[in-house]
């Protein structure tokens, strides 16, 4: 009976942290994409834009003009 006296109240204690901890994580957008973490492991990490394709490719068209003129 007398560690119900110490367990009430420290329970109270982690409860109100726990419902802190929650307000908390609203009010930061923690909850705001759930979906993307779950599907972002199905795709690559390295995939390329539009832009980046266009850029490679005409970097690649100048390395090449500057080797024809090189030679």
């Amino acid at each position: 009976m007398d560690s119900l006296f110490l367990l009430i109240p420290v329970s109270l204690i982690l409860l109100a942290i726990a419902i802190w901890g929650f307000f908390w994580a609203v009010n930061h957008d923690q909850f705001d994409d759930m979906d993307s973490p779950a599907t972002r492991i199905l795709f690559d990490d390295e995939q390329a834009t539009l832009d980046e394709l266009k850029a490679q490719r005409e970097a690649h068209q100048i390395k090449k003009a500057a080797k024809k003129k090189a030679k």
